[in-house]
């Protein structure tokens, strides 16, 4: 006798082919929002002598809301004889973005999938928000704005994701300073891993974007104000999504919660029949009457 196998088992059934398909839906509908995001940044890369203009507008703006000037962070970065601390935030600007955001939505699509739905259309506005700013307003970074007297960290001392030349870099669009994705992506991450976790440390997530802000910021790719309209763009996609609804199933908190003891309330008078009380005598009585009769 004779047994036939077959390649795959019940894994590979109808059982897994639904959310199979969610997940490869899943990964091309992100893979084409990032296709389009990049391909849309690239059309201002031509508008030099705009994005420069803008630079000097912002570099005013922040000079007369008395910020402090990018130059604080990068000197921080440059203390010191050896390159360690600014090679470490350029590595950190160019290798940690992508990586760390991917990783969020990955984890929330796995573990949290009410969190992943929010957490993405909140990552879909404010990336749509911030093309729109990239198109209307090209802004070169600090690094390339004479006033600023900032050194571009990245060309210096490396790793650097950008070519010398701007206008011939066909891979960046270096003129799309404004809003700080870098930022606003990273605030994004933070803000999701605290409402999709109940860890009482969770709120160390806020180290990602402060880290992030003072590494952008001090390699000179942005300015101290496109982290401020990162975060404003993001508390409007926060208004407009709506906040998931968490089911108890996936709820820490809700299974976990012990239910409130209630008190014991004390047993009902007994009401005693006062007819059947007066006959209980008769009623005893009637044996011994009966064993008298006997006699």
């Amino acid at each position: 006798m004779s047994s036939h196998t077959t390649q795959g088992g019940p894994a590979d059934g109808p059982a897994t082919a639904g959310p199979r398909r969610r997940l490869i839906r899943e990964l091309l509908l992100v893979a084409g929002l990032f296709a389009v995001y990049k391909a849309g940044r690239m059309l201002s890369t031509d508008r030099t002598d705009e994005a420069f203009r803008n630079a000097g507008r912002v570099w005013d703006a922040e000079r007369a809301l008395h910020l402090p000037g990018e130059g604080v962070i990068q000197r921080l970065l440059l203390h010191g004889d050896g390159d360690a601390l600014v090679h470490t935030a350029n590595t950190y600007y160019a290798a940690v973005h992508f990586p760390a955001t991917a990783l969020f939505l990955i984890w929330l699509y796995v573990r949290r999938p009410g969190h992943y739905l929010w957490a993405r259309r909140v990552l879909a506005v404010l990336t749509g928000a911030a093309l729109v700013l990239h198109l209307t307003f090209p802004l070169a970074p600090p690094r390339m704005l004479g006033a600023a007297h900032l050194v571009d960290t990245a060309q210096v001392y490396g790793p650097s994701v950008y070519r010398a030349a701007p206008t011939t870099d066909t891979m960046a669009n270096q003129f799309a300073a404004m809003p700080s994705l870098h930022f606003g992506w990273a605030l994004m991450l933070a803000l999701g891993m605290i409402a999709a976790t109940r860890s009482r440390w969770r709120v160390l997530w806020l180290l990602h974007p402060l880290v992030t802000l003072l590494v952008v910021v001090g390699t000179a790719n942005h300015y101290w104000l496109d982290a401020i309209v990162a975060t404003a763009l993001l508390g409007g996609a926060l208004l407009v999504v709506p906040r998931p609804r968490v089911r108890t199933g996936s709820s820490v908190v809700v299974r976990h919660l012990p239910r409130p003891r209630r008190r014991a309330e004390p047993p009902a008078p007994v009401v005693a029949d006062t007819a059947a009380v007066a006959e209980a005598p008769a009623v005893a009585k009637a044996p011994a009457e009966t064993v008298g009769a006997a006699r």
